[in-house]
């Protein structure tokens, strides 16, 4: 028996491109399928130090569903970098301002925090409303 182990070069010749569409979904449980579909876990030829994941093109991430009081309790920061400068929002603003970012920090969260996370997360295309510009890329519809 042969451990098997993928190089980088086959790796980026398997991969897809998937289309999701986030509308009525749960915010965080679709964000932990996106992080697996980004890392490769879900194809039987996953190895923790290459980068064998897939594209993915999420849609629809404005009419996103939270659970609970999240949506008035939930708070995002983020500072200047100068004294006083933290700045808080709630959720509920944050969607509605930038729900790209909503989804795109939830995933962030749930990749490793490396260079190779890091190109995991480029790999990630998130899109408020029902178009995106991947046509050419024939995206596959995944159902999550």
């Amino acid at each position: 028996m042969k451990t098997f182990s993928l190089s980088a070069e086959k790796a980026h010749a398997q991969r897809q491109w998937l289309l999701v569409d986030a509308e009525g979904q749960t915010l965080g449980r679709l964000a932990t399928r996106i992080a697996t579909l980004l890392r490769g876990k879900h194809k039987p030829t996953y190895t923790p130090h290459v980068d064998n994941g897939d594209y993915v093109v999420v849609i629809n991430c404005g009419k996103v569903q939270v659970t609970g009081n999240k949506l008035n309790a939930k708070e995002y920061h983020r500072h200047s970098g100068y004294p006083g400068g933290l700045t808080s929002v709630v959720l509920r603003e944050q969607l509605k301002r930038f729900p790209d970012r909503v989804l795109r920090d939830a995933v962030k969260g749930m990749l490793p925090k490396t260079r190779q996370g890091r190109a995991q997360l480029s790999k990630l295309k998130v899109y408020a409303e029902g178009v995106h510009p991947h046509q050419a890329q024939n995206p596959r519809q995944v159902k999550l």
